[in-house]
């Protein structure tokens, strides 16, 4: 049996390298000159024969990342894909960088830093037709990495994803999170009174609440650039502004890993229409960030 010529490191370094087109024609148009350089068929088999799967980012994440120290962060990213029409990821989703509603692949990332490097750990590729909701992912990827030993100080995510079950089962993991709540949530502040979140006063140094199905948990009210007021809410009853600070400016690390996913390794420019070369393609490109990254 002949060894396959394209291998998963022929089309990471393509990645890397490239800074503009990316496509199988490209990446074998640029490869070192060799009777054995793999030709564009072969990066496109390369794309379509491996089954996709979030663990081979986990083999090199592993040896890179500290699972007892720094934060685990997650959110979600639309992978622009505007003028696509026959690639089946491709659906309407947010785009935060939009401001609106574009067609692209929904991209949903576990990020795991310190503060200095930002290592993803674990990804999944959201698609209606697989059954599994965002909220499935999300939890699929905090089990697993409890299994893989992980310890965080927090777990930060977006308000999106801060259902009460979601909050639950974090603490029943022995984790602390930290995320924004939506302020219709109902909480019950000293008084005794329970109303709305937006209707409590609630101080930027931390107000210890009772959130209705949950339990107590610390609140700052924080103003926003754009004149709201963003209510941060934590499960650490001893967290103070400062702590809250800190964490919050590692959990924006996400955004920056998204950008920078976007902008130096051509995660979005991938235009094969299988839904298998496309998960490949994203999987190899965010390889390619953590190598970045870590370098």
């Amino acid at each position: 049996m002949n060894t396959a010529r394209c291998t998963d490191e022929s089309y990471i370094d393509f990645l890397v390298a490239s800074q503009g087109r990316v496509s199988c024609s490209e990446a074998a148009r640029v490869q070192p000159e060799s009777p054995f350089a793999p030709a564009h068929d072969a990066f496109t088999r390369l794309l379509h024969r491996q089954e996709p799967d979030p663990d081979a980012l986990w083999e090199e994440a592993e040896p890179l990342v500290v699972k007892h120290q720094g934060v685990l962060v997650l959110d979600d990213s639309t992978l622009d894909h505007l003028y696509a029409r026959h690639i089946p990821l491709v659906t309407h989703h947010w785009s935060g960088t939009h401001q609106t509603t574009v067609r692209g692949i929904n991209l949903i990332s576990l990020v795991g830093t310190d503060g200095d490097r930002k290592i993803p750990v674990d990804y999944r590729i959201y698609n209606k037709a697989d059954g599994k909701t965002k909220n499935d992912h999300f939890w699929e990827m905090m089990l697993m990495a409890k299994g893989r030993g992980f310890s965080p100080r927090y777990v930060l995510f977006d308000g999106w994803y801060a259902s009460l079950e979601h909050l639950k089962q974090i603490r029943g993991s022995g984790w602390h999170w930290l995320t924004r709540l939506k302020g219709n949530r109902t909480v019950t502040p000293a008084d005794r009174r329970s109303r709305t979140l937006d209707e409590v006063a609630i101080s930027a140094s931390g107000t210890r609440l009772h959130l209705k199905g949950y339990g107590m948990i610390q609140v700052f009210r924080i103003d926003a650039p754009d004149g709201d007021a963003d209510s941060w809410a934590t499960s650490d009853l001893k967290m103070d502004a400062g702590t809250r600070l800190a964490q919050a400016e590692l959990g924006f690390a996400i955004g920056n890993s998204h950008r920078d996913l976007k902008q130096n390794c051509g995660v979005e420019k991938c235009q094969a229409r299988s839904e298998r070369a496309q998960r490949n393609h994203i999987g190899l490109a965010i390889r390619a960030f953590l190598r970045l990254e870590w370098h």
